[in-house]
């Protein structure tokens, strides 16, 4: 007799384009190391709950040598900053990141020079770390704080500008071949799930993920990020079925267009690849929509380790999951029955 509950893994692998080519991808950013050593970041960014504004500050206190606490985030009003673009398409870390590194880095070369000069010594000898600068091989150490006081009485106000742009490359009209996108972002996902064979039931057991997102700028940003897209891919695969016919909904609320709870999340396992991309100065790619890629397809091909049926339509509801069986055993049945 079969058992009624059967355990199975399945694996699937992804790749997802960043920094478009085929048509230009671009953002811009202003930066100013103010009084007191802290720094002024301005761009046109959209925060929807990714968790941007965070990797910027990071990633300007970085380039500057400040703490990330001492960067401010600007006003964003596209009315009165640089154009940073959309907030989609895994790209905000990849272009506006990049954009402003690269205006932190402008707003470093004023103050390194003003600094250098100060002291004597060569702008290749200055250094900045946590809110300190220094010359490297002298004794000379100050709190950038008083060295953006030096370069105001030098006349200098240390503002850098910038912008990323994705190398445009086009495709080709007539068959369309060409390189679309300027990164890649890589993934592999294990799914281990049971199938209860009588209601057609199916437990997401655990997760494992794996992906490459160039360097990562924020570690424990990017693992919440793949834990939300695998929380996300889960629902697509099990739960979530949206009905429309001829154009209207017939799924009027949440109670029939069913969402994960915290009591179908499994564990979930995360490891980082931190290869990082050649054309891009921080080194970073980007994991938004590709955490979500090869959730659902894993779990499918799980399913199929598991009884033997291929799930070809979303969501694999238990409804779905008794009628192919259903048809699995007629199949067999006949195959029988012909032999």
């Amino acid at each position: 007799m079969m058992a009624r509950w059967a355990r199975g893994r399945g694996m699937a692998a992804s790749w997802y384009g960043i920094a478009r080519t085929a048509t230009i991808d671009r953002a811009g950013a202003w930066v100013e190391i103010d009084d007191g050593g802290s720094a002024k970041v301005v761009t046109g960014v959209t925060e929807i709950g990714e968790g941007i504004l965070t990797v910027l500050a990071q990633v300007a206190a970085e380039e500057i040598g400040i703490k990330p606490e001492d960067v401010v985030i600007g006003d964003n009003d596209t009315a009165r900053s640089p154009e940073a673009a959309h907030a989609g398409a895994t790209r905000q870390t990849y272009m506006i990141g990049n954009a402003v590194a690269l205006a932190c880095r402008d707003a470093r070369l004023k103050l390194d020079k003003e600094i250098a000069d100060h002291w004597g010594v060569g702008a290749g000898q200055i250094r900045a770390f946590d809110g300190e600068i220094w010359a490297d091989g002298t004794n000379n150490r100050m709190p950038i704080e008083e060295a953006i006081e030096v370069c105001k009485k030098r006349g200098v106000v240390p503002v850098g500008s910038a912008s990323f742009t994705a190398h445009g490359t086009g495709l080709d009209p007539v068959d369309g071949s060409g390189a679309p996108w300027q990164a890649y972002v890589f993934g592999c996902q294990v799914a281990e799930v049971e199938v209860d064979r009588l209601t057609g039931e199916v437990q997401v057991l655990g997760m494992w993920a794996v992906h490459d997102v160039g360097r990562a700028i924020n570690p424990r940003g990017v693992e919440g990020q793949i834990e939300g897209g695998i929380v996300q891919g889960l629902g697509q695969a099990l739960m979530e079925d949206y009905q429309l016919e001829r154009g209207h909904t017939k799924t009027h609320g949440f109670a029939k267009y069913i969402l994960p709870t915290a009591l179908d999340v499994p564990q979930i396992n995360t490891r980082l690849v931190e290869d990082r991309d050649p054309c891009s100065p921080l080194g970073a790619k980007g994991i938004g929509e590709p955490a979500l890629v090869p959730t659902a397809p894993a779990i499918m091909n799980a399913i199929y380790d598991a009884i033997g049926v291929r799930i070809t339509a979303l969501p694999a509801t238990p409804e779905a999951i008794l009628t192919a069986l259903e048809e699995k055993e007629r199949a067999e049945a006949e195959v029988a029955g012909q032999s």
